[in-house]
């Protein structure tokens, strides 16, 4: 007699990825960590005008810092593989948030070089949160369905930052001061970090070792390219960025610079919450060119010079398939970035991505006096990336199947877990 297996896949549903252990905690505390990305920029611009600074050197300042945290993300990355994530995390939010808390004591009319060696330092040492959740999801949801599911609500409630980021910011400002703003940015962030960093998961994550040294190579010719197209996927991004603007100056309307991109965070959210809810066909491989399709459809609309009301009704479409593109693409380093250095591929991802949003927003500023032009540059940027991803198929490897339902071949047993810790794994994010 054959004995057969009657377990059945746990549920994949929102109320059952939420409730399972530690994914609210670890997710609500990166969202709350990571609210100064969004707040700093808008504080240090209030703050340097408030101070009587001009506003060329509040944008060089909110830009130093957003281009200091992304090109450090690699490295520290590599670093949070090789050390764990308390070691580094940990000293990264505290001289962070000291950082913040020093500006207003220095003062927006203090000397420019102490306050942009500040800002610029602040950047470097942003702590990699959003790398180093996604480094913990395999350890904390061992079942590929509910993984999926957290991944893309991870990814989903990104958007979110940039909308309640700046507000929050702007009404702290408005309603105290903008020192207080800055304070109450390091003040999160050090809640944030703390809620995640404290938690058994984190505390006790150490990467897989590839080999006797731990070392695998990391650059493949897949992830290249895979990195490549999310810059084009960033490009249209930061261009559709300055669309916005210019549409507002067109047709005398400041408030489209903010609902236009808002409206593509929304659909961005909404995009992620319908593809998380049920399984797909095909694989990783074939969701992201299938995506980036639509993300590049999406766009096309603009290219008729759209009425404001019209264009507010568009730019929710592409907004739809971000979501999954990023999505996707994290599925996609899993299986071919090696497992001792996963935290430094997702860190070259979020990098990739935001350099592509800095060279839109460049480009998109520099064309400003061309509104036809700009408006085909996020069409652009998407071409880009779905070109790269078709010539790159071969090299981003089968992908894999990612039903709510299946389970692994062979699935590790885990220990009863103690309610204050979390047992050191013996895989990390790699597969």
């Amino acid at each position: 007699m054959t004995a057969r297996s009657t377990a059945t896949a746990p549920s994949a549903t929102y109320g059952a990825v939420l409730g399972s252990r530690y994914v609210a905690r670890l997710l609500g505390g990166t969202l709350i960590g990571r609210l100064p990305n969004g707040m700093v920029p808008v504080s240090l611009v209030l703050w340097v005008s408030a101070g009587g600074g001009s506003l060329a050197f509040a944008g060089l300042l909110a830009a130093l810092y957003g281009l200091a945290s992304g090109l450090s993300q690699p490295l520290k990355g590599r670093l949070m593989d090789r050390y764990g994530q308390t070691r580094v995390s940990v000293p990264a939010v505290l001289l962070n948030s000291s950082c913040l808390v020093a500006l207003p004591w220095i003062g927006a009319d203090g000397e420019p070089a102490a306050v942009t060696a500040v800002v610029g330092f602040a950047g470097l040492i942003t702590p990699p949160l959003e790398a180093g959740l996604r480094a913990l999801w395999p350890t904390v949801l061992p079942d590929a369905g509910r993984r999926c599911v957290a991944q893309a609500l991870d990814t989903t409630s990104q958007g979110l930052l940039y909308i309640a980021g700046p507000l929050l910011a702007s009404w702290l400002a408005t309603a105290q001061n903008p020192d207080t703003a800055l304070r109450a940015t390091a003040a999160l962030g050090l809640a944030g970090s703390a809620i995640v960093l404290s938690a058994g998961p984190s505390r006790y994550w150490r990467p897989t070792a590839d080999g006797p040294s731990g070392t695998g190579r990391l650059m493949s010719t897949g992830l290249v390219l895979l990195f490549t197209a999310l810059a084009g996927t960033g490009f249209a991004l930061g261009a559709m960025n300055v669309w916005a603007a210019d549409m507002a100056a067109t047709h005398h309307m400041t408030t489209l610079s903010g609902v236009l991109p808002a409206v593509f965070s929304t659909g961005s959210f909404l995009g992620g919450l319908i593809y998380a809810r049920r399984t797909w066909p095909g694989t990783t491989t074939t969701q992201l060119i299938t995506t980036s399709t639509l993300f590049l459809l999406g766009w096309l609309p603009l290219l008729t010079d759209p009425g404001p009301r019209a264009a507010v009704a568009l730019a929710g479409i592409p907004g739809l398939f971000l979501t999954l593109i990023v999505t996707n693409g994290f599925h996609t380093v899993d299986a071919l970035a090696p497992a001792s250095r996963t935290t430094e591929a997702y860190s070259w991802l979020i990098l990739s991505v935001g350099t592509g949003q800095a060279a839109g927003t460049a480009l998109a500023g520099a064309l400003s006096h061309s509104p036809q032009v700009l408006a085909a540059l996020p069409a652009a940027g998407a071409a880009t990336a779905l070109t790269v991803l078709i010539a790159a198929r071969p090299k981003l490897g089968p992908g894999r199947r990612l039903g709510r339902h299946r389970r692994p071949r062979r699935s590790r047993q885990h220990a009863p877990l103690p309610h204050d810790a979390f047992p050191a794994p013996a895989h990390g994010p790699g597969h």
